[in-house]
């Protein structure tokens, strides 16, 4: 029997998993336990099968896994990393990545990222042609948070592409039948027409809304527009509205761009809590930081 917890996410954006032609589908559980997955701690060089853009500046990558004949097998909240490029050293640039894609997929997985200008590995992902290869591994640090999270509600602070393990958590949650968890989400973006997956997070508060809440924040909304959502970033106000506080059986999962760690809950690689979540008395281990 699994057990039943409540989650709260917040995420910045509107509600909605699908950008464009790229749609995520219903929320599926296909939870598999560490230790499965087909990537491990030598690099795989994969092939891209696909590239999906979903706005001016965030493609959907669609890669092959190593079996083609079977689903990638990466634990719920798990990362990969991806190693593609050169430095002026000739050493390739590595970064972690959530695949947006669930264990239900078999033969392939999908990873949705941005592309920053001055993004080394993610500007090399975006000239990669059909065919090209990349290279991926997984390991034992990368599993941040497994499910089932053992907690009554969870917190989601979000920012841009740090909705992909987000996603990951709440396919685990919503998809199973048996957990009751409940799920509020702050999700910061810039624009209205930024929100990444929106269709998709709207169509999933719309099917459970008795478990999911998604509450946008924009940084950068001109003035003037038909927006008439929270405007701004994701604050200690906002925090107080919507997230149990600390105590409550409450854990937050926190994934974004380096300066939103660094207000609310101190820099990723810090394992102490400190910015906005520190302040209002959130310990460390009620705090996940992807």
């Amino acid at each position: 029997m699994m057990q039943k917890f409540g989650i709260l996410v917040i995420l910045s954006i509107t509600g909605v998993l699908s950008c464009n032609a790229f749609t995520i589908g219903k929320p599926t559980f296909a939870v598999v336990p560490p230790g499965s997955c087909q990537l491990n701690d030598d690099w795989s060089s994969l092939p891209l099968k696909k590239v999906d853009e979903i706005s001016d500046d965030t493609k959907v990558f669609t890669f092959v896994n190593p079996d083609p004949s079977k689903p990638l097998n990466l634990p719920t909240c798990g990362c990969i990393l991806a190693q593609g490029g050169k430095d002026s050293e000739g050493n390739g640039y590595i970064r972690p990545y959530t695949p947006v894609s669930t264990n239900a997929m078999v033969g392939e997985f999908q990873l949705m990222v941005k592309i920053y200008p001055d993004g080394n590995l993610s500007r090399h992902m975006s000239s990669l042609k059909v065919g090209d290869t990349m290279n991926f591994k997984h390991i034992k640090f990368n599993v941040k948070k497994q499910y089932p999270f053992g907690v009554k509600n969870v917190g989601m602070l979000v920012g841009g592409t740090g909705i992909a393990p987000m996603v990951q958590a709440l396919h685990a949650v919503l998809g199973n039948t048996d957990d009751t968890t409940k799920v509020t989400m702050l999700y910061g973006s810039q624009r209205s027409d930024q929100i990444l997956c929106e269709e998709t997070l709207a169509e999933w508060c719309k099917d459970y809304p008795d478990r999911l809440s998604v509450i946008h924040v924009l940084s950068n909304e001109p003035e003037g527009s038909s927006w008439n959502g929270e405007r701004g970033f994701i604050t200690e106000d906002l925090i107080q509205k919507h997230i149990p506080s600390p105590g409550s059986s409450v854990n937050i999962f926190m994934c974004g761009p380096p300066p939103m760690y660094n207000a609310l809950c101190g820099a990723r690689e810090e394992e102490d809590i400190s910015g906005v979540l520190g302040n209002m008395g959130y310990a460390k281990e009620e705090v996940t930081k992807f």
